[in-house]
């Protein structure tokens, strides 16, 4: 097979740019071990990666999205909405409308100067011959 150019590429990826970003990253995906879906030909990765795109073998709307995917570094977790009223919801209601009293938390407080007085108080450990 000839040599790939960007112009056997380029009427599948509209975008110069985007293209080189999508074979590099498949390149990479090769290098990682990922199976390929052409034959190599004794060809680098890079253009094992643009003979894939120019024979469609991959979707270059995929590639984009595994790109993306790779980069992201947090992954929004969609979570409900704060107006729609969960089953587990009704049951705390339920609970707090009863007559029972409710544990409360209490949280010791030490003022600034206790806490000085305390760091004060404290004896260094005693140096040995070991270290």
């Amino acid at each position: 097979m000839a040599r790939v150019t960007v112009e056997d590429c380029i009427d599948k990826v509209d975008n110069r740019f985007e293209l080189v970003l999508l074979a590099g990253h498949r390149a990479r995906l090769i290098s990682q071990g990922a199976q390929i879906t052409v034959p190599r030909d004794n060809d680098k990765n890079p253009v094992v990666a643009l003979r894939e795109i120019a024979d469609e073998t991959l979707s270059p709307g995929d590639l984009k999205e595994d790109l993306i995917h790779s980069l992201q570094k947090h992954v929004e977790v969609d979570e409900p909405e704060a107006n729609e009223a969960l089953p587990d919801q009704a049951a705390v209601a339920t609970a707090a409308d009863s007559d029972e009293p409710e544990e409360s938390i209490t949280f010791d407080r030490m003022s600034e100067e206790d806490l000085l007085a305390g760091i004060e108080g404290l004896v260094p450990p005693e140096k040995s011959d070991d270290f």
